[in-house]
């Protein structure tokens, strides 16, 4: 893809980067294209952010179905406007709040019919007036003949728009707009000055209680106020209630630019102003371009890589950048933040929202344990934290609410890989009793609705706990449930073991290998099992049924390999290890067709029946390192790395999923995964780049020097560590963490 870096804005910012900071001269973000996964099923955005930020300024493109879930879609034409929130990459909608529209002349403000992905006051837009920049953005609006800017702090959006000579100028701020139409509960909207106004939002979708509340300020005295509720003008008024939009009108000279500064808060509109005034009290807005830049700069430098190929260096730092948008932000500049209960809260440290633990688990975090594990741990007190606040820990937690979505309790891999590499810089106590009650069937202290305890607390725990194995007449997903908490439970067995917690330890060796009950010997796959102990009848390997099934978001030919931490055990049921060999092939091999009633749109990505578009197949091509066959891992690495990545818009091969799909490709392209968080263990693969040098929170680098690397030399050859010579293709965290040197020599010839 043609790079849509102004040149002029590059120069700039290689100027300011190298002046404003000591740590590199390079400037990684002229490497990222933010429209990398913006087509296809990737649902990312291409809007401004700041790493982490709590405010995703971004265009919306569409309201409506699958590919609306991050607002925007690189095959529309049509902009709504641009709202303040926005997730990356997710299978669920929600957000869009806050929606501004720089408009000129009379504006056609009217209710479209339901359904409907654009709203009557839209533009038409053309890519090739788009440009998109780590922490900035900006398009053309051919409709008003406006050029829109956008940049955030951490907390504020803010923005540019460049009008035409008109008498009827202005910009339209729609607090009724919202993607997917979220049922709004309450709304506010309020002109406190001729250049301020303050609103107010509680809505529910997918988070079925979201607050959002602004306060935004324009650099130009509007002379009008003009409300509408239900899409019909209130007049002489200067606030509305239910339901709200305000056209704030002024006269504009030719090239003129007026500037417009939103903040946002969970808390109140006295926070959102907090937040503005704190983090962009003036005018400048290359100011604040141009340090967000440069703290995405900071954020990227932690991995250099060398390569002179342009391609595979932009879909590397895209894909480093991916891994940095969420978790999100969720607390005020004085510390103040709704708590799960709703209520609240002060903390002396950040707090986040936005974790897609049944996704991140798996990559993004032990990523994170690498690059920042300083972070990493805030994210475990915040999740500690929510878990007080609301009785469990979350389930994918998203403003403040347990959205129980997916299954097992995936916070725990999280917690307990950084416990196990000796990040322990939160509650210990506090984080043991809550994995332990993440485990049990327990609904006392759960601050929800009985559908959401219910779900957090589903009676396939009991199940697992009684007998062993989820009966599928009781419960759905039932083998995909049993073998996630399976692992879940193994993860906890390692706290146990470490704090010598002898009773739970005897408890958790038992559970964690609960995924042997599902194991059928006759079809050699993982079968879901009635109360009576039967199994399901007629099976197919290759059925899916979405979210209705014995599986989830894929087949039995996925799921079978869901047991990362006891790899040698599974091969012992699959009749040892030839069989296993043999067996895993056939995955690659498989007839890729996916047969059923409603088949899952997540297993995409298909080799045989490998689905590297969704999460449960992530792990699986490492297996071949744990049975003596490291070439066949390098050879589907190569196939994977460079066939279900690209730098277009639908270069990713399914959703993106707040980081996880991109970080999978970080850890794999520099040559090296975790297979099962909670092993501090490293599993070697196929390195895509000559030189990669990772900087360490500790002052040390790790060097991965790859020698005679080209496609065609796709094998490994031999692995030194420093100078020392591996045996086998694994090292450990704490190698990598003490700094030094992996040298890597490639061939052509696989080592059988």
């Amino acid at each position: 893809m043609k790079s849509r870096i102004p040149l002029i804005f590059t120069a700039l910012g290689l100027l300011i980067i190298s002046s404003c900071s000591n740590k590199t001269s390079t400037d990684y973000t002229t490497l990222v294209d933010p429209f990398i996964g913006t087509g296809g099923h990737g649902h990312t955005f291409p809007g401004a952010t700041y790493p982490h930020g709590m405010v995703q300024l971004s265009p919306d493109t569409r309201i409506y179905d699958w590919d609306a879930c991050s607002g925007y879609h690189y095959s529309d034409s049509l902009v709504n406007g641009f709202s303040h929130t926005h997730l990356s990459g997710t299978g669920c909608a929600d957000y869009g709040d806050v929606l501004v529209m720089p408009v000129v002349g009379d504006v056609d403000i009217r209710k479209m019919p339901l359904g409907s992905q654009n709203t009557s006051y839209a533009s038409a837009f053309s890519h090739k007036k788009e440009e998109a920049i780590p922490g900035y953005y900006s398009v053309m609006l051919d409709r008003y003949n406006v050029k829109a800017e956008l940049t955030t702090s951490q907390r504020a959006g803010f923005h540019k728009y460049t009008f035409p000579a008109s008498d009827k100028a202005g910009m339209l701020i729609d607090l009724d707009y919202a993607i997917q139409g979220q049922v709004t509960k309450e709304l506010t909207l309020e002109v406190i000055s001729d250049t301020e106004i303050v609103g107010y939002k509680k809505s529910a979708y997918w988070a079925p209680e979201q607050y959002i509340y602004f306060y935004a300020k324009t650099s130009k005295p509007f002379t009008s106020a003009t409300f509408y509720r239900n899409d019909s003008i209130i007049a002489g008024v200067k606030n509305v209630s239910g339901s709200g939009k305000v056209l704030l009108s002024f006269a504009a000279k030719a090239d003129e630019v007026v500037m417009l500064k939103v903040g946002i808060s969970a808390v109140d509109t006295d926070g959102a102003r907090k937040n503005l005034e704190a983090e962009i009290p003036e005018w400048d807005f290359d100011k604040i371009k141009f340090a967000t830049r440069k703290a995405w700069n900071d954020y990227l430098a932690k991995v250099d890589v060398k390569t002179k190929n342009a391609e595979y260096k932009r879909i590397f730092y895209t894909a480093l950048y991916h891994t940095a948008i969420a978790p999100n932000l969720f607390s005020d500049v004085d510390g103040r933040y709704r708590g799960m209960d709703k209520k609240i809260y002060t903390s002396k440290e950040n707090m986040y929202t936005v974790f897609s633990t049944w996704d991140t688990m798996r990559a993004l975090h032990p990523l994170f344990t690498i690059i920042e594990p300083a972070l990493n741990q805030n994210f475990i007190r915040s999740l500690i934290q929510k878990s007080k606040e609301g009785g469990i820990l979350p389930m994918w937690e998203l403003a403040a609410n347990y959205t129980a979505t997916m299954i097992g309790y995936n916070a725990v891999p999280i917690i307990v890989d950084a416990y196990m590499k000796g990040d322990r810089n939160f509650d210990l106590d506090l984080a043991y009793e809550a994995v332990l009650k993440s485990s049990a069937y327990d609904t006392t202290g759960i601050k929800d609705t009985p559908l959401y305890i219910n779900a957090l607390q589903p009676i396939s725990k009991k199940f697992k706990n009684e007998i062993g194995y989820i009966p599928f007449d009781k419960e759905i997903e039932s083998v995909a449930k049993g073998l996630e908490y399976a692992y879940d439970d193994w993860c906890i067995l390692q706290m146990a073991r470490d704090r010598k917690d002898t009773a739970n330890i005897t408890k958790y060796e038992k559970l964690a290998t609960n995924y042997r009950n599902y194991f059928d010997a006759g079809t050699g796959f993982m079968r879901g099992k009635d109360s009576k102990g039967n199994w399901r009848s007629p099976f197919n390997p290759r059925s899916s049924v979405h979210r209705d099934d014995d599986y989830c978001e894929g087949t039995a030919w996925q799921w079978l390999w869901f047991v990362p931490h006891q790899v040698d055990s599974l091969v012992q049921l699959l009749g040892g290890k030839e069989k296993f060999v043999a067996k895993l092939d056939g995955l690659f091999t498989a007839d890729s067709r996916i047969e059923g009633n409603q088949t899952s749109v997540d297993i995409s990505g298909l080799i045989g029946q490998y689905a590297h578009g969704n999460e449960p197949s992530h792990h699986i091509i490492h297996l071949y390192n744990y049975v003596d066959m490291p070439y066949k891992t390098q050879e589907l690495i190569d196939t994977v790395l460079y066939s279900q990545y690209s730098d277009k818009p639908d270069g990713l091969s399914g959703n993106e999923d707040c980081g996880q799909m991109s970080a999978w490709y970080v850890l794999n392209s520099m040559g090296f995964y975790q297979l099962c968080p909670g092993n501090p263990t490293y599993s070697i693969g196929r390195p895509v780049f000559d030189n990669v040098r990772i900087t360490l929170n500790n002052g040390r680098y790790f060097e991965i020097k790859t020698y005679n690397n080209s496609r065609k030399n796709k094998y490994i050859k031999s692995i030194k560590l420093n100078n020392k010579k591996l045996e086998k293709p694994f090292f450990t965290h704490a190698e990598l963490m003490a700094g030094g040197k992996l040298e890597i020599v490639m061939t052509d010839k696989a080592k059988k």
